[in-house]
């Protein structure tokens, strides 16, 4: 019994809690790209922001957004990783900032789980979870502490109807 309650306490001291909130501004008049199902910052709202994501496993639970990687796409600036804009055709992902921990995850495959499918995708890019609402974020809110931002290509190898694109619970795991 004793045994029981230590690994609950080890199991919820990994969970992440917010480190904090940011108020939202409104984005000046057509700053903010709201292609692909993008959110615009409300102005006066309080979002949650997060240092960490939760713990990495060989089947990490997350939630698969929909991000547009190409130059004018709703992910502002280029991809953090090589300074560069990815085609929608390309199997590339952003990570929340946790996940992304300090660009070691750069360039690397992760494999993810979704809809009876897998496939592999190179992460080229941050979901910052800690900052948002402003011209270099593209006036969109901070990201989950659990996101997953994938483009187009990652989407449809997964068989994805293209009406059900921007939102679906998924797992993913480092390559070795």
């Amino acid at each position: 019994m004793i045994l029981c309650l230590v690994v609950f306490i080890s199991v919820e001291a990994q969970q992440c809690k917010p480190s904090g909130k940011l108020k939202g501004t409104k984005p000046p008049k057509d700053q903010c790209n709201t292609a692909d199902g993008a959110e615009c910052c409300v102005e006066g709202k309080l979002y949650d922001i997060y240092n960490c994501s939760p713990p990495v496993s060989t089947a990490t639970k997350a939630i698969l957004t929909l991000n547009n990687f190409e130059k004018n796409g709703d992910g502002g600036a280029p991809s953090e990783c090589d300074q560069e804009y990815h085609s929608n055709e390309t199997s590339v992902v952003a990570l929340s900032t946790g996940w992304f921990n300090n660009t070691s995850r750069c360039l690397k495959n992760i494999t993810i789980h979704g809809n009876g499918v897998s496939v592999k995708a190179m992460v080229v890019d941050e979901c910052d979870s800690t900052m948002g609402c402003d011209e270099e974020h593209a006036y969109q809110p901070p990201c989950d502490d659990n996101i997953v931002d994938a483009s187009e290509a990652v989407w449809r190898a997964l068989g994805v109807p293209i009406n059900d694109w921007g939102w679906m619970d998924i797992s993913w795991s480092d390559d070795a």
